[in-house]
C-alpha cells in the first residue's frame, strides 16, 4: 500500500508555517552560471536592526537546524536564514563544492537582497562557510559566531585517531545516512543523551524526505572539507568570534575548538557547553540562543557568566 502520511514531510510543513509567522518569507535567488540559491528573508526589513545570516549544518535544510532560534532572534535582528547549496531549494549545476565556494555563493545571494553589512553564525558544515565568509568579505562581517565548527581540523587528525570514524567513507555513511541503522549511529554520536527508542518506520520516512536527494554533491561537500586539509594554510579573521562548543562533541572534538581559539587570537572567546555533543542546537537551544545573542548585542561578560552556570568561557 502506497503511503499516506509522512511524518517528515508534516514537520517540514509546519517549519515553514512558523517561519512564515514569526515575519519571514521564502525567496530565490538566481545567481546565474546554474546556480539557484533559497532564503528566508525578513517580510519587512528595518533599517535600524542589524542584519543577522543563519548558516545551517550538513544534518538537514535550514528550517529544521534554526527552527528554534528565530522567534528569539528576529526581534532584535533582521535574520536571513538560507538553505546552503544542495539542501533545500538551493542548488548549482557547477562542479565546485569548496566552502569558499559556497560562500561566495551567499554573498551574491546577499547581495541580491541588498545587504552589504551583517552578523554571521554558523553551525558545524555552516560555520566552515562563515569562516570563509568573514576572511574572504572581511568588510561585510561584524561579528561571527562559529558553533561546534571543526573548521581548524587536518587531513592527518582521522589519521592520528582524532574522530570516532577511520575514513572519510565512513563519516560520509553517517553524515548522510541511508539506512536506519546509520541514523541511530548519527543520533548516538552527535547528542550528549541520545534518543534511545526511534521507529524505524520514521526513520525511514526521514531518509526518504531528507537525505536522498543530491546525495552524491553533499558528498563531494564533505570530500572537499578534508582533502588536504592544513592548518597553516587556514587564512585568520580578525572579526570578534565567538566559539560555542559541546563538551562531549564527538564529531568535532572539543580539541578542535581550543587549537581554533589559538589559531584566531585575541579576538576569539570560547564557551563550552557542559554535558552536550555535537547537536547543540537541539540539545541546549536556550543556552545557545543566549551566549549568541550577549555575543551580538552586548559583549560578554565571563565573570558574570561563569557565576550563573557550569559553562565555561575562555
Amino acid at each position: 500500500m502506497a503511503k499516506c502520511f509522512s511524518f517528515t514531510a508534516t514537520r517540514d510543513w509546519c517549519f515553514r508555517l512558523s517561519f512564515s509567522r514569526a515575519g519571514l518569507r521564502s525567496t530565490t535567488s538566481d545567481l546565474g552560471d546554474g546556480t539557484v540559491m533559497h532564503c528566508w528573508i525578513p517580510r519587512a526589513h528595518k533599517e535600524d536592526k542589524p542584519n543577522l545570516l543563519l548558516l545551517h549544518g550538513i544534518g538537514a535544510n535550514a528550517m529544521w537546524q534554526w527552527a528554534d532560534f528565530i522567534s528569539p532572534l528576529i526581534a532584535r535582528f533582521n535574520v536571513y536564514v538560507p538553505d546552503l547549496l544542495f539542501f533545500g531549494q538551493s542548488y548549482t549545476t557547477r562542479p565546485e563544492r569548496s566552502e569558499s565556494f559556497q560562500a561566495q555563493c551567499v554573498m551574491k545571494m546577499m547581495e541580491a537582497h541588498g545587504v552589504s553589512r551583517m552578523n554571521v553564525a554558523g553551525i558545524s558544515y555552516g560555520g566552515f562557510v562563515a569562516y570563509r565568509i568573514a576572511e574572504q568579505f572581511p568588510a561585510a562581517v561584524e561579528r561571527l559566531v562559529l558553533c561546534c565548527a571543526g573548521v581548524c581540523l587536518e587531513d592527518k587528525d582521522m589519521e592520528e585517531g582524532m574522530f570516532q570514524v577511520r575514513s572519510v567513507e565512513e563519516a560520509m555513511s553517517i553524515l548522510l545516512p541511508q539506512t536506519p541503522e546509520k541514523v541511530r549511529e548519527l543520533v548516538r554520536i552527535s547528542f550528549a543523551k541520545p534518543i534511545n527508542t526511534m521507529p524505524t518506520c520514521f526513520l525511514d520516512d526521514f531518509i526518504d524526505v531528507m537525505c536522498t536527494e543530491h546525495l552524491q554533491e553533499r558528498r563531494e561537500l564533505i570530500m572537499a572539507l578534508h582533502k588536504d586539509r592544513k592548518l597553516s594554510d587556514l587564512p585568520k579573521i580578525t572579526q570578534p568570534t565567538l566559539l560555542i562548543w559541546g563538551e562531549l562533541d564527538k564529531i568535532f572534538p572539543l580539541e578542535l575548538a581550543h587549537r581554533l581559539k589559538r589559531h584566531i587570537g585575541e579576538s576569539a572567546e570560547l564557551v563550552i557547553l557542559k554535558d552536550t555533543g555535537h547537536a547543540i542546537n537541539a540539545e541546549k537551544p536556550k543556552e545557545m540562543c543566549k551566549y549568541l545573542k550577549s555575543f551580538l548585542v552586548d559583549p560578554l561578560s565571563p565573570q558574570n557568566e561563569k557565576s550563573s552556570n557550569d559553562n565555561r568561557i575562555d
